[in-house]
C-alpha cells in the first residue's frame, strides 16, 4: 500500500517553530521516523510538504490513482481552507487529518477544521508519534477492519 504523508505550512521549521508546542524534533527526523515505521508494516510513503495552498491541492490531486490513502496535516490551512476540503472529496481516497497539537486546547479559532469532513479519523494531541497512529487508522480501514477515530 502506498500513503501520501501531506504537510501543510510552517511544518518544515519543526525543531526552530515553538518547540515548547512543537518539541525540537526537525521535519526530516520526522520523515525518516514516519518512514522506518510505515516500512515495518509493511507500507510505503512518500512526503509532500508546502506552505502553498495551491501546491498542496496539486499533490492532493495528482494523488489520485497513485495512492492508497493519505495522512495529512493541513496546519493552518485546516481552519482556513474550503480548497483543500474539496480536493480531499474529489480524489475520495481515505484520508486521516493528524496534528501535533490539540488544536481544541489552543485558540478559539483552531477549533474548527474544515478538512475533518473529507476524513476517516482525526489524530491530535500525540505529538510526532501521531502520524505513526494516523498511518495504522488508515492501514486498518484499507485492509477492511475497523478503526477507532479520534
Amino acid at each position: 500500500m502506498r500513503i501520501l504523508i501531506v504537510n501543510g505550512p510552517n511544518m518544515n521549521l519543526l525543531g526552530l517553530r515553538e518547540p515548547e508546542i512543537y518539541g525540537r524534533t526537525t521535519y526530516g527526523e520526522l520523515t525518516a521516523m514516519i518512514e522506518e515505521e510505515a516500512a515495518r508494516r509493511g507500507l510505503e510513503t512518500q512526503f509532500f510538504q508546502s506552505n502553498h495552498e495551491g501546491a498542496i491541492v496539486d499533490a492532493i490531486q495528482d494523488a489520485a490513482g497513485r495512492f492508497d490513502g493519505i495522512v495529512i496535516n493541513p496546519a493552518a490551512y485546516t481552519h482556513t481552507s474550503v480548497a483543500i476540503l474539496d480536493a480531499l472529496k474529489a480524489v475520495g481516497l481515505p484520508a486521516v487529518e493528524v496534528h501535533v497539537s490539540d488544536p481544541d486546547l489552543r485558540e478559539d479559532f483552531r477549533r474548527t477544521s474544515y478538512v475533518r469532513a473529507a476524513c476517516i479519523a482525526t489524530v491530535k494531541g500525540r505529538g510526532l508519534r501521531g502520524y505513526v497512529e494516523a498511518i495504522d487508522i488508515l492501514n486498518r480501514y484499507l485492509c477492511g477492519k475497523p478503526t477507532n477515530p479520534a
